[in-house]
């Protein structure tokens, strides 16, 4: 099972979704406050399971309405998604990947671990 990671950075908050492997499959924004955060975090949950995919690595894509995950590819040439909220807002990205299919991997481990993951407070 996932669980959002909230965690204090230098200029306040932001989460890691971690799957049930601990691996980093999403991370916030930096937020303001905590509770911001975690106003963050339950976007997620439920943007995550509406959002279609859109891609746009290919040729003519089609646009998709929000929430969406948009596939783009990075100055490095790997391929990343970002998650955005009904309102067009960025509300969490993912890592770069060599290959779309785990990036696509990825956008499937959130919309499995996001809706039902705990939210934990990492330990200073």
């Amino acid at each position: 099972m996932g669980k959002f990671v909230v965690k204090e950075s230098g200029k306040g908050f932001m989460f890691n979704l971690k799957a049930g492997n601990g691996e980093v499959i999403a991370t916030s924004e930096v937020y303001n406050t905590k509770d911001a955060c975690k106003t963050g975090i339950e976007s997620v949950k439920k943007n995550a399971i509406a959002a279609d995919i859109e891609d746009q690595t290919t040729k003519d894509f089609e646009q998709k309405k929000n929430p969406k995950f948009e596939v783009y590819t990075d100055k490095k040439g790997e391929f990343r998604f970002r998650l955005k909220a009904g309102n067009g807002q960025i509300i969490a990205t993912g890592e770069g990947y060599k290959a779309k299919s785990g990036c696509l991997n990825g956008i499937e481990s959130i919309k499995k671990n996001a809706p039902t993951a705990d939210v934990v407070e990492e330990a200073k």
